[in-house]
């Protein structure tokens, strides 16, 4: 395959257009008209820009919270299988530093392209400050497919990237950890060219790795533990009982599955799931357990699932239960079909799968939405579990990293609801309000330097 490149420029307006309106004027203005809501930087800078009117923040620490601190591009040449020489594209943005060093996964994928990224990076940011954990955010990420790349050069990729990233990365600096399309494995191969590089074996350098080499208990889980927490609490805060309740799960990945079984064995009845290969659905409830085995099967898909009938996403998204976690990938619940959704919540376990013309819309039909920098930290939790063990040589249960992961989602999840009902805004501005300020307030603390 040739070689893919990402875009590096701002794809919808001018760059000093874009950073007048956005940065400079919106602050104080109504929201510009000029946003193009498909862009998921800009998605987050509107939502950010709200949180910041409530908390009346000064224009240049709003200018410098909503600004990547670096961005870092390379060029990732290996030589293919068959002897020709690519050449592929990488980035790391580091958002902001202000919390402790920054943290974020890296995904391999063939669309990805720099204003995800950066908005991934900024998500990661706010993630860490709603949660309680001392980081910042950060995002990396290859332009290729891996499903078109065998082992050998998936490595060989992996290994260059961390090698141009070596004076990035660093259990002090900025730690990576796995993301869409990469794994343990891949992270195992951060560590060791890292620890090549470094002249010493230094496990704390990224998470998300296999135990034997320094990975935590409960890590392969966690996104998906933590958004079952978050949705129980959300349930229980709409009076409904969880094992009354009926369920719909956009995305059957690692978050999603394990989400769906969390949740079943609470006694909800998981009446559709999805993956990349269609819907599936069954009004007395999916058989889940079963559904995770024929993954496993079947090269992680559940293409030709025989126990259930078939569904399109729109259907998913629109069908008639009481909660719905889209956890697949950005922009999902649009202004086109918000306005359909019947379920009474969402718990977003994807990044950014709701974009902010749907919010204003679900607000007003009442619908309770537990935002991504919230309902999704579960595996950044964890990650920082796994960061202090790798530091200290000292590894926990998984009894008591559950424990942990569960009492801190919890009690984010009523900061945050808390917040949201004091200044009568969504969740979603309610974790804003409370990831903003606490950064904001370390920055004042801090000081600006020089």
């Amino acid at each position: 395959m040739g070689a893919e490149r990402i875009k590096l420029t701002v794809p919808s307006v001018n760059n000093d257009l874009y950073r007048e309106l956005v940065y400079k004027k919106s602050i104080y203005k109504e929201p510009s008209p000029f946003f193009d809501r498909e862009n998921p930087f800009e998605s987050m800078v509107e939502q950010f820009d709200t949180a910041a009117r409530l908390l009346n923040l000064e224009h240049g620490f709003y200018e410098f919270l909503c600004t990547p601190s670096r961005i870092h591009i390379t060029a990732i040449p290996i030589r293919m299988d068959d002897g020709r020489i690519e050449v592929f594209e990488g980035v790391r943005v580091i958002h902001n530093e202000v919390l402790g060093p920054s943290k974020g996964g890296i995904r391999f994928a063939p669309d990805v392209d720099l204003e995800e990224v950066k908005a991934l990076a900024a998500w990661m940011t706010w993630k860490c400050a709603v949660i309680g954990v001392p980081f910042g955010g950060a995002k990396g990420a290859v332009r290729c497919n891996p499903r078109e790349l065998s082992p050998q050069e998936l490595e060989k990729i992996t290994r260059r990237y961390t090698a141009n990233m070596i004076n990035v990365f660093g259990p002090d600096c900025d730690i990576p950890a796995p993301d869409m399309n990469t794994n343990e494995q891949i992270m195992a191969w951060i560590v060791d060219t890292y620890s090549m590089h470094a002249g010493r074996t230094e496990t704390a350098v990224v998470t998300g790795k296999p135990i034997i080499l320094g990975g935590s208990q409960g890590r392969v889980g966690a996104t998906g533990r933590g958004v079952m927490v978050v949705a129980t609490a959300a349930l229980e805060r709409l009076g409904l009982d969880p094992s009354e309740c009926s369920v719909a799960i956009q995305g059957f990945g690692n978050v999603g599955s394990v989400a769906a079984q969390l949740l079943s064995e609470r006694g909800c009845r998981i009446k559709a799931v999805s993956d990349v290969s269609g819907g599936y659905y069954k009004e007395g409830g999916l058989d889940i357990e079963e559904m995770i085995a024929y993954t496993r099967e079947h090269d992680n898909s559940l293409a030709g699932y025989p126990n259930a009938e078939p569904i399109d996403n729109e259907s998913l998204l629109v069908s008639d239960v009481d909660l719905l976690v889209p956890a697949a990938k950005e922009h999902q619940i649009t202004s086109r079909n918000a306005e359909n959704i019947r379920a009474k919540v969402i718990v977003e376990g994807a990044n950014g799968p709701t974009t902010p013309s749907a919010d204003k819309i679900l607000k007003e039909k009442g619908v309770l939405v537990v935002p991504d920098i919230l309902a999704n930290a579960g595996g950044v939790t964890v990650s920082y579990f796994e960061w202090v063990q790798d530091r200290q040589g000292y590894f926990w249960p998984l009894e008591r990293v559950n424990r942990r992961l569960g009492a801190m989602m919890r009690a984010a999840f009523d900061n945050v609801y808390e917040a949201a009902q004091k200044y009568d805004v969504s969740m979603r501005i309610g974790a804003y309000v409370i990831a903003v300020d606490k950064v904001a307030s370390a920055l004042r603390i801090r000081g600006i330097w020089p």
